[in-house]
């Protein structure tokens, strides 16, 4: 079942970050309250989950951001695209996908704009699959 994250989600979620590329769960504290609660109150702040028998097993986050141009539309910003490591290859990430683009599409989003610092083939064939290009813009970061 793919949905939004509710607040309870909390746990699973860092453990699924496991997969991601953190080293560790978070230890409970005030910021990491204070950043669930901005997360969970925020209107376009979307983190969306896919779950099997009740444990989450991937998940994406979507951000729609007001803008100015492009007919004054938004557009929107996936991050954190991860699936538990026993799940992979059963298309949960692309559920997740899918559902941060049907909420882009219901915001009028004119684009969804997408980073990874994956290297890997099959990686990348999986987000040209899902109707992502690497070659429409150059994206640039700066770590701070």
């Amino acid at each position: 079942m793919i949905k939004e994250a509710i607040f309870e989600d909390l746990p699973q979620i860092l453990e699924l970050y496991l997969h991601l590329h953190e080293t560790a769960v978070p230890e409970e504290s005030e910021n990491l309250r204070c950043a669930w609660q901005k997360i969970m109150s925020d209107d376009n702040h979307h983190l969306v989950v896919c779950e099997v028998d009740g444990k989450i097993v991937s998940s994406c986050v979507c951000v729609i951001i007001p803008n100015l141009t492009r007919g004054v539309r938004p557009y929107a910003f996936v991050e954190n695209v991860v699936t538990h490591a026993d799940y992979r290859g059963k298309g949960y990430a692309t559920g997740c996908l899918n559902y941060a683009r049907e909420l882009a599409q219901k915001e009028n989003c004119y684009k969804m704009m997408l980073l990874t610092s994956s290297k890997s083939p099959e990686t990348l064939a999986f987000y040209q699959n899902a109707g992502y290009n690497s070659t429409d813009k150059t994206a640039f970061i700066q770590w701070l």
